[in-house]
């Protein structure tokens, strides 16, 4: 039976599996110059004409900084037994160095607290890509002082929240930071430098290591330490040699630079190779590799789409893949003999290709890369376009398949062998997305951009009774 095809009778999870949804700090929060808060390289980029759609921003996003007692409540109501939120590193250390503003840790003191006071398990991811204004204009990601900063402000925070929050999260996919802010330049902060891109993916690595170290070094032993990886599946569009060729060599660049020194220890030396006549890696320093390769407790997988890829060989170029999906830009240093193409079949509101199967082999890579280390997709989920309709409702069947069927690929890993123990989806509601500004809703639960109205949309409902029963149910016909 396909991952798609409904189940004759509901499909079990293991009882103690979480149920959660995801956000992240900067297309949320709001309130961006409230306690002490200064600009990240989101607020700086967002606010330069020509970067985002319609010149949005995250000024006031959804503005969850004063609702979130509200954004708890729904949670609960609708069953959530886990959240997944990031800290904003603006908010707690504006310069991005020296001591913490006591204001900003107390917002998210509250947040944890209410969360907890309502059955739902925290997980704090400390980086999702709004990296301090101040440390941007010192060389950002690029330069390694930065990794040691992150170190810093991973204590700071571990030391506020880590007798409450048991699951963390280092990185949120750091492809993303490295290759669209530093490669491509479409997120923030926009530069286009193939070898800053390189350094960057180096010190993103690093930081991890030097955070988890740093958390573990201030928080109780059973706490988890995770990373989220956005890591891709790449297909190659033929058995030929050149595009098999073609499809390792964008493995290394999405996958290995980052699951390699995480995992094993070591770069690819088909990476190092491939890129040699773009870098000469000499910012790898004695130790960085024993640094990055702390003992994980949890790997993180987010997955929406996969890539098809060819050799360059005369073969259409399709859209270039930005590790979601696709762009005009190509963010892959060194992969100029590489084409990219778009994947057959149904697609979402971003022009990513449906197809469940893909999260079904990403999770069994990792069982076979890192056997024995338990698994959580951190992101998982659908933009639609999504209207209230007269009657104040909001129905949303699409996102209600694209889900039944990537939790049927889940169960089907976890019946293969796979230790999947929890599953956000993204995202919590409609936010500011990046780039796209508001244009693109992910959210289960619908928000009116000019009342800030929120609405559960009938995926919610869906979703919550999965969360309730830990049970699939089959795909509403109506």
């Amino acid at each position: 039976m396909s991952e798609s095809a409904q189940p004759a009778t509901p499909v079990a999870f293991p009882p103690a599996f979480l149920w959660g949804a995801a956000t992240s700090a900067y297309q949320i929060e709001g309130a961006v110059r409230k306690g002490g808060r200064t600009p990240s390289i989101w607020d700086t980029f967002s606010h330069t004409p020509g970067k985002t759609a319609d010149g949005d921003h995250g000024d006031i996003a959804v503005d969850h900084y004063h609702r979130y007692r509200e954004d708890v409540a729904l949670m609960a109501e609708l069953g959530l037994t886990a959240y997944r939120f990031s800290v904003s590193w603006s908010r707690v250390q504006p310069t991005g160095r020296g001591p913490a503003v006591q204001v900003g840790l107390d917002f998210y003191r509250r947040l944890v607290d209410e969360l907890l006071a309502k059955g739902i398990k925290p997980a704090v991811t400390l980086y999702h890509w709004d990296l301090p204004q101040e440390l941007e204009d010192a060389g950002g990601w690029p330069e390694r002082d930065t990794a040691y900063r992150f170190a810093e402000y991973a204590q700071i925070v571990g030391e506020a929240l880590g007798d409450r929050v048991e699951q963390w999260i280092t990185l949120n996919e750091p492809w993303c930071s490295a290759f669209l802010g530093y490669g491509s330049g479409v997120h923030a902060p926009g530069r286009t430098d193939p070898v800053a891109a390189l350094r960057a993916a180096h010190h993103l690595n690093l930081a991890h290591g030097l955070g988890t170290a740093a958390l573990r070094s201030v928080m109780p032993p059973l706490n988890q330490v995770a990373v989220s990886l956005n890591s891709s599946v790449i297909r190659p569009i033929s058995q030929r040699p050149a595009d098999l060729a073609a499809a390792r060599q964008i493995d290394d660049l999405a996958n290995g630079i980052f699951h390699g020194p995480l995992l094993h220890g070591a770069y690819p030396a088909t990476l190092l190779a491939a890129t040699s006549t773009v870098t000469d890696w000499s910012y790898v320093l004695d130790g960085d590799l024993r640094a990055i390769q702390q003992p994980l407790d949890a790997l993180g997988l987010n997955y929406y789409t996969p890539t098809l890829v060819s050799a360059a060989d005369g073969v259409p170029d399709g859209p270039g893949a930005d590790g979601h999906g696709a762009s005009s830009f190509s963010p892959w240093p060194g992969a100029d003999d590489v084409a990219f193409h778009q994947t057959p079949g149904e697609r979402t509101e971003m022009g990513w290709t449906v197809d469940p199967t893909g999260l079904h082999e990403l999770i069994m890579r990792y069982v076979q890369e890192a056997p024995g280390l338990p698994l959580y997709i951190t992101e998982n989920g659908a933009a639609y376009e999504d209207k209230v309709d007269a009657d104040g409702r909001v129905h949303d069947p699409e996102r209600i398949t694209y889900l039944h069927g990537h939790l049927a690929a889940v169960h089907r890993a976890i019946t293969d062998g796979a230790d999947v123990r929890g599953y956000y989806l993204w995202s919590l509601m409609d936010n500011f997305e990046w780039a796209y500004g508001y244009a693109k809703r992910f959210g289960m639960v619908h928000v009116d951009y000019g009342t800030l109205e929120r609405t559960p949309k009938s995926s919610a409902h869906w979703y919550g009774e999965v969360a309730r029963t830990g049970a699939l149910p089959g795909v509403p016909t109506v």
